[in-house]
């Protein structure tokens, strides 16, 4: 008689990956560069508090570390920050420092930076042209709050004097991507107004900087200027639906009393994808210009491709790479380009993709996984209420673990934050810290998600806690009926945004036996009343103006109707948010207390929006695990 394979249940199984493994996995690369003969890039450090610091490779030789402890290159504008550093072509760093939001200048070969703004304002989208650094900058002491694009002297002399920093465009509304023209004497900008969020509504401007003269180039979504020459201008917009490339004629009106910049719009590259996304960080790039006129593009629908455009934006063709989510297309040099991102089969890094060769060489991370371990996540679409739900399917995956062929694995629901933005599919160390051990992740891409056109993300426009939560319902749905999952060991699981979805589908109720809450909007008055600038109006177009909606900010809520949660609940929080305060998450504890609900509180201490910290991030990943085993009676190994 053969032995008979002794099965270990979901959830159960001996994984390699601990949380301590995830520290390291969470190191974040925020951008990259060429300059001086190397390559640059800047990364996070968990084990220093999330400390980013800068790196530089050159040739083959080992990396070193530009930026050292204590600095830390970190921006704050709009909150979620971007652009804090570059580098000009002599390998003179210039950065924002994380704790006073001041520009400094470090030489080559100095340890020590130099001031060059003053205490007071923040800055970010840092972008040296010509010689020339222009960045954002972002004045939180008048009320109401100004933002501008701005010209800094890299010399120092507004280092204790803000007027010395040069204003292009100032208002009280928000600005990204500033693009001076070949010849000096234009810069393009994107704007939106205080009361939209660019996906909604903005616009390209081409500045004169002889006269101050403005003039509009694009307004519905309008991403990323950048010249093609004195008088042409490349950019992405969503005019079609989904975000294309189109192209300006940049022409002079004469009219009293200066000349006016005027433009003519052509569509550029037109396909049924997204050159584009939810501009949440500034200096995101979502396409390049290379030196012999070629585009390289960044095309998403769900997961993103890269295609290589002739000079007159005629498809060339499409890339073979093994990165294919949140990609960043950094830098270029000759045919060579930097780019960030992650892959459904790699873990996140930076490559240097080399065009004419057709080989991708990993920078910085960007190893391959074992497909034994990481088989890659499988697109899957729903039939929802409002329409299709797009979803990426990561199943339990571990070659040393057998299961009881007739049990369904445990799974856990994954809603990303924003809520306007996007799951890609891509490999992630939480995930397989989960499917390793027998329990499954499903990536839901909810009605108002990018990544699949305005059509798709304007389903959420005055729908948020509605549309969002009926999207995964229907997908926890699909996959238990599918036979793919343990219909009574669902549980949902979101950051943010996404943290208020699991409330509200908890409150929904009948699906999901337990919820992951990490930083979840409760309570949309409070949050009205709390958030920060970027997000001050962000409501209006999900829920409602107040004071006129204030009845639907009651109704939808979570808090409100806490009475009707009735699973367990794990909450997750950092102590110094300011774009989802502890008050929210406090309010939801005290609510579930208040009725005997199982829950567990857990608030780290040093932690804003999202966890940088090593200790955090271990933390959060055994309490998830610990909680998952208690609801769903599995003995997770550590």
């Amino acid at each position: 008689m053969e032995n008979a394979t002794r099965s270990t249940p979901y959830g159960s199984w001996p994984s390699p990956l601990s949380a301590s493994d995830l520290a390291v996995a969470g190191t974040k690369i925020d951008g990259a560069r060429y300059a001086a003969g190397g390559i640059w890039w800047s990364e996070s450090v968990p084990q220093e508090r999330g400390r980013m610091r800068v790196m530089r490779r050159d040739g083959e030789a080992a990396a070193q570390e530009v930026l050292r402890t204590p600095w830390s290159a970190r921006s704050r504008v709009h909150e979620y920050g971007g652009g804090a550093w570059t580098v000009a072509e002599d390998g003179t760093l210039l950065f924002v420092d994380g704790e006073s939001q001041r520009v400094h200048r470090l030489d080559p070969g100095s340890d020590a930076p130099v001031p060059l703004t003053a205490q007071g304002p923040r800055y970010g989208g840092l972008r040296v042209q010509q010689g020339r650094l222009f960045a954002v900058r972002e004045d939180l002491r008048p009320d109401p709050h100004q933002r501008a694009i701005v010209e800094i002297p890299m010399d120092g002399s507004a280092a204790e004097d803000d007027s010395a920093v040069a204003t292009i465009l100032s208002g009280d509304g928000f600005f990204a991507h500033p693009a001076l023209s070949p010849d000096g004497t234009r810069l393009a900008v994107v704007t939106w107004d205080v009361r939209r969020m660019p996906w909604e509504a903005s616009e390209a401007l081409v500045v004169d900087l002889a006269t101050g003269t403005r003039a509009p180039v694009a307004g519905r979504a309008a991403l990323q200027p950048e010249w093609l020459s004195d008088d042409e201008l490349l950019f992405a917009d969503d005019v079609t639906g989904r975000w294309n490339l189109r192209r300006a004629r940049i022409g002079v009106q004469s009219a009293p009393p200066a000349p006016t910049p005027s433009a003519t719009i052509e569509p550029f590259s037109v396909a049924d994808a997204d050159t584009g996304g939810g501009l949440w960080v500034l200096g995101q790039r979502w396409f390049r210009v290379l030196e012999d006129g070629r585009i390289l593009a960044v095309r998403t629908n769900g997961s993103d491709a890269l295609v290589l455009l002739d000079a007159d934006g005629a498809l060339l063709r499409e890339l073979d790479v093994p990165f294919d989510g949140d990609l960043s297309l950094e830098d270029a040099h000759g045919s060579r380009v930097l780019i960030t991102g992650q892959g459904r089969r790699v873990t996140p890094g930076l490559w240097e993709l080399d065009l004419d060769a057709g080989v991708a060489r990993a920078i910085r991370g960007g190893d391959p996984v074992d497909p034994a371990w990481v088989p890659g996540a499988r697109p899957v679409t729903f039939a929802g209420p409002h329409g299709p739900v797009h979803a990426f399917d990561h199943a339990p995956a571990n070659p040393d673990a057998d299961a009881d062929p007739h049990a369904l694995p445990p799974y856990v629901v994954q809603v990303h934050g924003g809520p306007t933005a996007h799951s890609s599919g891509a490999q992630a160390g939480w995930i397989t810290y989960f499917t390793s051990r027998g329990i499954g992740v499903l990536e839901v891409n909810y009605g108002g998600s990018t990544g699949y056109g305005r059509a798709y993300r304007e389903r959420l426009d005055g729908q948020w806690g509605i549309v969002d939560v009926d999207d995964v319902l229907a997908a926890a749905r699909g996959l238990a009926d599918a036979g793919r999952a343990d219909p009574a060991r669902i549980a949902i699981r979101g950051g943010s945004a996404g943290g208020w979805t699991v409330l509200s589908a908890l409150v929904r109720g009948g699906m999901f036996a337990a919820g992951l809450d990490r930083y979840g909007v409760v309570d949309l008055r409070l949050l009205a009343e709390e958030t920060h600038d970027f997000e001050r109006y962000y409501l209006d177009g999900l829920v409602g103006s107040l004071p006129e909606a204030e009845q639907t900010y009651i109704d939808r809520s979570p808090l409100t109707h806490a009475d009707r949660i009735e699973v367990p609940v794990l909450i997750l929080q950092g102590a110094d948010d300011a774009v989802v305060p502890p008050s929210q998450s406090e309010a939801i504890r005290d609510a579930l207390a208040a009725r005997g609900v199982t829950h567990e509180y857990v608030l780290f201490e040093g932690e804003g929006h999202g966890f940088r910290q090593a200790d955090t991030i271990i933390a959060a990943a055994r309490a998830e695990l610990r909680f998952l085993g208690s609801v769903f009676g599995f003995d997770p190994i550590p």
